[in-house]
């Protein structure tokens, strides 16, 4: 009876401990004394050496020697003993670090075979996690792997009812089949049985492998002297120890591996994702995932999410583009510019100290070209665009709520993520955690920390001023040379460019010259900050890899946000705006009359601007990607001289490749962040933006799959969970483009007050017309100076007894302007609150599956748990009930064991 309480209250007491185990396992913190990893060779032990062996002439192959042992890394390193003699003190402390840290990694668990180099130059050491390796550090890492097939019906696809036409836009079935779903819960070493494990050999995938192979290697030991303790592969790296560390591919990408048992995984990706015939085909995206790990999986699906979504804007955009196209010479106010009885008759004042005066009519041209972005339906194009954004960042966090299902990141937590070898390189001061109260070691005290943050703060602020003081002289050099263009241009008869003779106006020229030079001036900038900013980082110590990351996105996007729409801000809401009246100009440092905009306004070299910028840094940056990789590849080719490519080992093969970049894909989000700015904060003044950045990145994606397919070696897989940093910043990026598109449309724009001279000042009592009318606005919207000349002001003229003053028409426009963006912004703002909170972030079948998962989860420890806690007890009441049985003090005691 006792037996039979005490397992029901174990029962009730395992439920509770059961459903609170499965969130507990998240929340585990391991003391290093319990991790393998920690465990060092003392100082002066014997050091064990890996086995040495012959290439066996299998370039194909992925195992040891024996054929059965995968292999799940490869170091390469230099013979020291081939080495000249000069620097034999130097070799001799790098092959007793490198021999005490391979006998590390073998005291660890982990199998290594070494194999000498096609060209006798290198050593390659393969590195093998046996199974019981496998399981310990899939546990530590909270790898979470599958339980039970998923029994959820799936959700039937709208697009199923066109799937003879849709079919052509994915991968082929054949090569590339669906992947089986199944529940998954983190990984028990002790609970093997509880898992799907139907093969050891393929439980865990290769990138998993590659992972926890990684994990290993950045944090054995390769030094001991007293209490200082050096580790991580990442140093021996950098001393040279080691030339490369690296997964390898699983066969080349255009050939298909002859061995059996080899997935081909990258010939399938090559074939279906990254070859340019598949440029149309939606992204493979699990395969993806599964071969390159999570990291780079959530980056192309942001990517490609980011592609499609541009469709729809780049679509309303060219629709807006054509409509200005085909009206401008329909515009009223353009016709008034190039009339020669109106335009041809206003003598406009001169812009610069030594220019001369010109007619109205000579900037016809860009008039017309202005009419193709300044027009209404620009401003429908702006609200859209608004809208857009939320709706792509809210469908986003749905279709991320969904990756992070299925690809087993949902419970992701910081507590998983394990610290960088650099941090704990650092650790010297020990503290005790406020969470888990267990002392823990940690590279600076609070008061050294802040330091550190405070000296990375002045570092930014300072390459920030630095920015701003580029683009005062830049503004500079937009004076200087305007005068000189004013000068020269209406007196020098361009023989050679007559065909574009009448586009090249001094305002024309000055812009194109300037926005190169700022182009130039962005990409030196961005080359010497980019080392700055790693520095400070690096300086900074951030505990994990992701606190890294995010701190280092902060810096280097805060630059560049500077440093490449400083000079848009300035054209849009500086330039022109402060320039006085022909009598009174303003004067810069005393010497250089402010810069004034064109007569159209100030929104056509806007344009200009982002075209350069947004062309010339898309063509660049594809330069950069594809053909450098390419060339260095090329020359390493070349320079090996290996006569034929069958005769080399896999991991050699990929040794010839580009090493991946330490920041891995932070560059491809900086890009695509600097893009999605220009495609929403000025977007009023470039309607074909979305368009650029369309064509932009159907290219980008493929490019950059050729890129990490074909010309590099194979990355470290990672688990991410999202995008990281880079959502707040996309997040700020579309609050602030609500405002800048405002102002832009206010403040740099002309419509603002064509709309109030159509509306008021056109009829009665203001205008002679009888009916509202863009008749007349021309001359509305210049003032008179002395000699009858004109300039672009609403000012009293001379002779009147507030000469030179704001008129009413200026009150008017200005109240116009603010009442506009007071009113769009909240509309706009409304809008977006109310799509944002009408959308949930969590698609509501992803939450019952989710549901569904831990429930499954639950229940499987709660029995697992009852029947082990079952069996124990009834062992203890048999072994009781043995030795009350018989008692040798007692033998004539009689027991009733009914």
């Amino acid at each position: 009876m006792s037996v039979l309480c005490s397992l029901l209250h174990l029962h009730s007491y395992l439920y509770m401990q059961s459903s609170s185990s499965f969130f507990f396992f998240f929340f585990a913190v391991y003391p290093e004394e319990f991790l393998p990893t920690y465990h060092s060779i003392k100082e002066g032990g014997n050091v064990i050496k890996a086995q040495e062996v012959e290439f066996n002439d299998k370039p194909d192959s992925l195992f040891f020697n024996d054929g059965v042992r995968r292999i799940d890394f490869v170091l390469a390193y230099e013979d020291e003993e081939k080495k000249e003699y000069e620097k034999r003190h130097v070799l001799q402390r790098r092959k007793r670090r490198r021999e005490y840290f391979e006998a590390s990694l073998m005291k660890m668990g982990m199998e290594l075979e070494a194999t000498q180099s096609v060209n006798e130059k290198l050593m390659f050491l393969k590195v093998h996690m046996p199974w019981d390796v496998l399981c310990t550090y899939a546990e530590v890492l909270h790898i979470k792997l599958p339980i039970q097939p998923n029994d959820m019906p799936a959700r039937p696809s709208p697009l199923r009812f066109f799937s003879c036409i849709t079919k052509h836009f994915y991968p082929d079935e054949k090569l590339i089949s669906k992947e089986s779903e199944f529940f998954t819960a983190p990984f028990e070493k002790d609970r093997q049985d509880l898992f799907c494990i139907k093969d050891k050999d393929l439980f865990f995938t290769p990138s998993m492998r590659s992972r926890m192979a990684y994990y290993i290697l950045s944090r054995a030991p390769y030094e001991i002297r007293g209490n200082i303790k050096k580790f991580g592969i990442t140093k021996l790296l950098d001393s040279g120890v080691y030339k490369a560390a690296y997964p390898i591919h699983d066969c080349r990408f255009n050939v298909k591996s002859q061995e059996p048992e080899c997935p081909n995984e990258r010939y399938l990706l090559y074939e279906e994702w990254a070859h340019p015939k598949s440029f149309y085909k939606i992204q493979p995206l699990d395969l993806i995932r599964n071969y390159y790990g999570e990291k780079i999986g959530i980056y192309f699906a942001w990517l490609g999410f980011y592609t499609r979504m541009l469709t729809w804007a780049a679509v309303v955009g060219i629709g807006c583009f054509f409509y200005g196209y085909y009206t401008r010479d329909t515009s009223t106010w353009s016709k008034e510019v190039c009339d020669p009885d109106i335009g041809g008759k206003i003598v406009m004042c001169p812009q610069c100290d030594t220019c001369q005066y010109w007619t109205l009519n000579s900037t016809c041209n860009t008039s017309k070209n202005l009419c193709i972005f300044d027009n209404f339906g620009t401003l429908v194009f702006a609200v859209f665009m608004s809208v857009w954004v939320t709706l792509f960042l809210e469908f986003w966090k749905r279709y991320q709520a969904e990756l992070e299902y299925e690809w087993d990141t949902v419970e992701f937590l910081e507590q998983e993520e394990p610290p960088r070898p650099e941090y704990e390189a650092k650790c010297i001061y020990e503290r005790k955690n406020p969470i888990t109260g267990v002392k823990e070691k940690v590279p600076y005290t609070a008061c050294g920390r802040c330091v550190r943050v405070s000296i990375g703060m002045t570092t930014v602020i300072f390459w920030i001023m630095l920015i701003l003081a580029s683009v005062v002289a830049i503004t500079v050099y937009r004076l200087a040379v305007f005068f000189t263009f004013s000068r020269e241009l209406r007196n020098t008869n361009l023989t050679i460019a007559e065909p574009i003779k009448e586009y090249v106006t001094p305002q024309m020229a000055t812009s194109v010259t300037a926005s190169l030079i700022s182009f130039v001036v962005i990409m030196i900038l961005n080359i010497l900050y980019e080392r700055v900013a790693i520095w400070i980082t690096d300086f900074e110590l951030p505990r994990t890899k992701t606190d890294y990351e995010n701190s280092l996105t902060l810096k280097m996007f805060l630059f560049q946000f500077v440093n490449y729409y400083s000079s848009c801000f300035y054209i849009a809401f500086a330039k022109g705006k402060a320039v006085g009246y022909p009598g009174k100009p303003v004067y810069l440092l005393g010497k250089y009359r402010n810069e004034e905009c064109d007569p159209g306004g100030c929104l056509i070299e806007l344009t200009t601007q982002l075209a350069i910028i947004m062309g010339g840094k898309a063509i660049w940056n594809n330069i950069q990607e594809v053909l450098i990789p390419w060339l260095k590849n090329l020359i390493y080719r070349h320079c090996v001289h290996v006569t034929s490519e069958k005769v080399i080992p896999r991991w050699e093969q990929d040794y010839q490749l580009q090493p991946s970049s330490k920041l891995g894909l932070f560059y491809e989000y900086l890009e695509m962040a600097i893009q999605f700015g220009f495609v929403t904060l000025f977007v009023a003044s470039f309607p074909l933006a979305p368009a650029l950045a369309l064509l932009n990145n159907i290219i980008e994606i493929r490019v950059d799959a050729w890129k990490i397919t074909t010309q590099f070696r194979r990355d470290v897989p990672e688990k991410a969970q999202h995008i990281g940093a880079w959502q707040p910043i996309l997040q700020g990026i579309t609050i602030l483009a609500v405002v800048t598109n405002a102002m832009i449309i206010a403040f740099t724009s002309d419509m603002i007050p064509r709309l109030v001279y159509y509306w008021s000042f056109s009829v009665y009592p203001y205008g002679n017309n009888t009916e509202n009318t863009m008749k007349g606005y021309i001359n509305s919207s210049l003032s008179v100076f002395k000699s009858r000349s004109e300039y672009r002001d609403y000012r009293f003229p001379p002779g009147h007894q507030r000469q030179y003053e704001y008129n009413m028409f200026y009150w008017h426009v200005i109240a116009a302007k603010m009442a506009f963006i007071i009113v769009v912004e909240h509309i706009v703002y409304f809008t977006k609150f109310i799509l944002a909170y009408i959308i949930p972030d969590v698609p509501y079948a992803v939450k019952e599956q989710i549901k569904r998962e831990k429930y499954l989860t639950q229940v499987i420890l709660h029995e697992t748990n009852l029947k082990l806690v079952s069996k124990r007890l009834f062992m203890l009441s048999r072994v009781s009930h043995e030795s009350t049985s018989f008692n040798p003090l007692c033998p004539e005691r009689k027991y009733n064991h009914q």
